[in-house]
């Protein structure tokens, strides 16, 4: 599926991304995969809008893990997750969706907190 996220200097990024919609596609995620594309992902749709954790157990790489408000901006990112990890990582509000890509490309792309995330729900 395709999803933009637009950064606050007004650049657009475009990713194709997996929805991860049932609880088994959210529980298996991005697990024993051997690479993310630059431009590929999942996204975690969450619905109501709860608060979010994560973790990086049997997933092989590192991922960035932006947790998106129901407004479609985001409200935190947590940027190079360590693989196979079981410590939590968490969203600092409730939100709508979870977007996971490579482990750097926020930094690469520019993408922080505040930036726009679309998607077809």
């Amino acid at each position: 599926m395709p999803l933009t996220v637009t950064t606050a200097a007004g650049r657009t990024h475009r990713f194709t991304v997996e929805v991860a919609r049932t609880r088994e596609e959210q529980a298996q995620g991005l697990m024993n995969r051997q690479s993310v594309a630059p431009d590929a992902g999942m996204i975690f749709p969450r619905s109501p809008p709860s608060p979010a954790s994560f973790w990086m157990k049997n997933t092989l790489v590192p991922l960035d893990i932006i947790f998106v408000r129901g407004d479609g901006t985001i409200a935190n990112i947590e940027e190079n997750t360590v693989p196979l990890s079981l410590e939590p990582v968490l969203s600092t509000e409730p939100v709508a969706a979870v977007l996971e890509l490579a482990g750097g490309r926020s930094a690469e792309l520019g993408i922080r907190a505040g930036d726009r995330v679309s998607w077809p729900r």
